[in-house]
């Protein structure tokens, strides 16, 4: 009748880098472990050992993989979703003790109904604003794969149908995006839309037909990497669905995904084991503007929505220093109404380690609309020394990379602004 779900971020998960979000991937196992579907309570009892298996050990049997760098957390992470999850259950069969489940069940499919009719009639609005034109729109992944759609509204009933024919085909990297990304990205887009408020479900939906053509970017084989799918392709899915309906300028259209850590290894002097560690964060940028609002400055978009880690806890746990984290000034496009600016974040090692950067928004810059600038693009820098010299060596690496820092190097990400809307006057 019901199913309660949580989501949680898992900091390391294993595979080929620490915080398991590589940006070089090619295959689905060097992100980490992958689990189809697995049990892990029964009769009440947490099956500690086979999680530890899956996260730990299954991962490591891959070529240059490791298993979890973070077990501990990883376990406390799962039992606090099992938590969440068990309380959700309690105010699900509470209200069916207070209401019934005919009545709960009423409004649960009422609710449905009410989001279905709120898309139905958006549709038919934008039909009429449109003129009955298909709604056509292109945006493109810094590797200059296209992402195509075209909206067909039938003005009879609200529907409509979401094309993506014409999407590039399946790539040789992680940014591949399994299906469920667009159809959430499309739910999104459509409940941004509508004015009136409406809770979030899946009638939104009910109006469309999503045809995305298979082993594409949007459809790609099971054994695909995807780990930048849903934090980046997601957010290129998005910029063409409100693209084409001319919502907004395009936003930062990324992430910007960073990780660092180190592997696990043996003291050759004790034999001890010095555990490894993974650190993640998302970094915030500038948003679109629209016909009524400028853009917001510094902010997460479309996907994620993250906090990021206070300073004082990420230089307390981590071998860091975060040496600035500003707002980026003029990043945003100009217009009548300004995109958001995008942030600088700069982080120096303190011990070696790995560091990668998985981002998007590096190559083609955030769109603006109806006369709006668009937006500057991001830029991700790789600052060290000449241990001899002591000459400073600035390094672009480009969105998707990873590098071997030194105890000093720095990281300098520049996040992308926010589209403008309307010609500046």
């Amino acid at each position: 009748m019901f199913y309660v779900a949580s989501r949680g971020h898992h900091a390391d998960i294993g595979g080929i880098l620490p915080g398991s979000m590589p940006p070089k991937s090619t295959e689905l196992w060097q992100e980490g472990a992958a689990i189809e579907g697995e049990k892990i309570v029964s009769n009440g009892v947490f099956e500690e050992e086979r999680i530890i298996d899956l996260l730990v050990n299954k991962p490591a049997e891959h070529p240059g993989c490791s298993g979890s760098r973070c077990i501990s957390d990883n376990l406390s992470d799962l039992k606090a979703q099992i938590a969440a999850n068990t309380r959700g259950i309690a105010l699900i069969q509470s209200l069916f003790a207070e209401y019934g489940v005919e009545t709960v069940q009423k409004y649960m499919y009422a609710i449905q109904a009410t989001a279905e009719t709120a898309v139905r009639n958006l549709l038919k609005d934008l039909y009429k604003r449109f003129n009955g034109e298909p709604l056509e729109a292109v945006d493109y992944m810094d590797d200059g794969t296209p992402i195509r759609l075209k909206v067909t509204i039938n003005e009879s009933d609200g529907s409509a149908v979401f094309d993506f024919s014409g999407t590039g085909p399946e790539v040789y990297g992680g940014w591949n995006a399994p299906i469920a990304i667009t159809h959430s990205a499309i739910i999104y887009c459509l409940r941004a839309m509508i004015a009136s408020d409406v809770p979030l479900n899946q009638g939104c939906l009910a109006p469309i037909d999503i045809q995305v053509p298979s082993h594409s970017i949007l459809s790609p084989t099971k054994t695909a990497a995807v780990v930048g799918g849903n934090v980046v392709t997601s957010q290129r899915i998005t910029d063409v669905v409100l693209k084409a309906f001319r919502a907004c300028a395009a936003s930062q259209g990324c992430c910007n995904n960073l990780t660092f850590g180190t592997n696990s290894k043996v003291d050759p002097d004790t034999g001890a084991t010095i555990p490894g560690f993974g650190y993640y964060e998302t970094i915030a940028g500038g948003s679109g503007a629209g016909p009524t609002w400028k853009g917001e400055s510094g902010i997460h978009v479309h996907m994620t929505n993250t906090r990021i880690t206070d300073p004082e806890i990420l230089e307390k746990r981590y071998p860091t220093l975060l040496r600035q984290f500003t707002l980026r000034s003029g990043s945003g496009g100009k217009g009548l109404h300004p995109g958001g600016d995008g942030v600088i974040r700069d982080i120096e090692f303190l011990a070696p380690m790995e560091c990668s950067i998985l981002s998007e928004r590096r190559v083609h810059r955030p769109y603006g609309l109806e006369g709006g600038e668009d937006a500057q693009s991001g830029l991700n820098l790789w600052i060290s020394k000449d241990e001899e010299t002591g000459e400073e060596r600035i390094v672009n690496i480009g969105g998707k990379n990873t590098v071997s820092m030194k105890t000093h190097d720095r990281i300098v990400i520049n996040t992308a602004g926010g589209g403008g809307w309307g010609a500046a006057q």
